[in-house]
C-alpha cells in the first residue's frame, strides 16, 4: 500500500471530528500547521488535541497545507469548498479531504478542477472530541471513496485510514448514500431506541434503568451481528399475538410517543422472522401484522 509523505495538515473545521483526526494524523508522524475554529468548544479542543497548532480562518490554514481536513457538517461542505476555490486557497498537488458520511466526491468537484486530489474518508464511529476517540479509531473501520479510476487516489486514502490505526474499507461513490443511511438507521436510531427503553422503565417507577438493560442490550447486539435473524427472540419472533396486544395497550396509555416506533419495529420484526424462518407460521404473522397496523388496537380500556 502506498504510503503518503510526511504532509503538512490543515483541519477545517477544529470540530470532534477534525480535532481527532488531526491528532492521529499527527501521532502518524504528519504535522498539522494550521486548523480553524471559533466556538470556545472548538478553541478548547484544540488546545487539548491539538497543541500548540495556531487557530486561522480557513483560507489561511488551507494555503498552509498539503493535505486539507474538512471536517464540516454536511450542509456546510459545498459553500466551504466553492469559497476555498473563488479566494484561491486552494492549490494543484493537495489532498482535499472531508469526513462526511453522506457526500461522495463529487462535492469536492470544485476542488479537483483546481488541481487538487479528492478524497472522501468517512471514520464509522461517534465522536466525543476526547482523547479516548484516538484508542477508539484502532477499532473502527474508515469508508474510503475515490474517483472511480484512480487507483493511485484509492490507495492513498487507504494509507491515510491506516496510518489513523483505523481499517480502510472501500465505499463507491454511488453507494455513499445508502451506505450513510444504513449507518445512520443502525448507530443513531439505536440510541434513541435505548434512551425510550430507559426512559420507560424511569416512567414506570424502575430505578438504575441503564445498569438494568445493559447486559440484555449488550447481548442482543453481540448476537445479531454473530448470528444475524437467527438470533431474534421475544413475543414477536415467537408469535405471541396476547401479549404484543398489551404491548400496544400499555404504550399507548402511559408511552404514547413511543408507541408508534414499537409498532413499526414490530412489524419489520414480523418480517424478518418470518423470512428467516424463525417465526415459521404464516399465519401468526399475518395475525400479527394486521394488529400492528390497526389504529384501534391500544385504545381500548385498560
Amino acid at each position: 500500500m502506498m504510503r503518503p509523505a510526511r504532509l503538512a495538515v490543515g483541519v477545517v473545521s477544529a470540530g470532534r471530528v477534525g480535532s481527532v483526526l488531526g491528532a492521529a494524523l499527527a501521532r502518524a508522524g504528519h504535522t498539522v500547521v494550521a486548523a480553524s475554529g471559533l466556538s470556545a468548544a472548538s478553541l478548547a479542543r484544540a488546545e487539548r488535541l491539538l497543541p500548540d497548532v495556531p487557530l486561522l480562518p480557513p483560507d489561511e490554514t488551507v494555503g498552509r497545507a498539503d493535505l486539507v481536513l474538512l471536517a464540516l457538517p454536511d450542509d456546510a461542505l459545498a459553500g466551504m469548498v466553492r469559497g476555498l476555490v473563488a479566494t484561491g486557497s486552494l492549490r494543484p498537488g493537495q489532498i482535499v479531504v472531508h469526513t462526511s458520511g453522506a457526500q461522495g466526491i463529487d462535492v469536492l468537484a470544485p476542488a479537483a478542477e483546481a488541481g487538487a486530489l479528492p478524497l472522501a474518508l468517512h471514520p464509522v464511529m461517534t465522536f466525543t472530541g476526547r482523547e479516548e476517540d484516538l484508542e477508539r479509531l484502532a477499532a473502527c473501520s474508515i469508508g474510503v471513496t475515490a474517483a472511480e479510476d484512480d487507483e493511485a487516489a484509492w490507495n492513498v486514502g487507504e494509507a491515510l485510514a491506516v496510518e489513523m490505526g483505523a481499517e480502510p474499507v472501500r465505499i463507491p461513490d454511488s453507494a455513499r448514500a445508502l451506505y450513510h443511511a444504513a449507518l445512520t438507521h443502525g448507530a443513531n436510531h439505536l440510541m434513541t431506541l435505548v434512551a425510550d427503553c430507559t426512559e420507560v422503565l424511569r416512567e414506570a417507577g424502575i430505578g438504575h434503568s441503564e445498569r438494568l438493560v445493559a447486559p440484555l442490550l449488550s447481548a442482543a447486539l453481540d448476537n445479531v451481528l454473530r448470528h444475524g435473524d437467527r438470533a431474534l427472540t421475544g413475543p414477536v419472533a415467537r408469535g405471541d399475538l396476547g401479549t404484543v396486544r398489551k404491548h400496544l395497550a400499555v404504550l399507548t396509555d402511559r408511552a404514547p410517543d413511543v408507541a408508534p416506533a414499537y409498532r413499526a419495529l414490530a412489524k419489520r420484526t414480523v418480517a424478518r422472522s418470518l423470512a428467516a424462518g424463525v417465526l415459521p407460521d404464516a399465519a401468526a404473522a399475518k395475525d400479527l401484522t394486521e394488529l400492528l397496523d390497526d389504529p384501534a388496537e391500544g385504545q381500548q380500556d385498560q
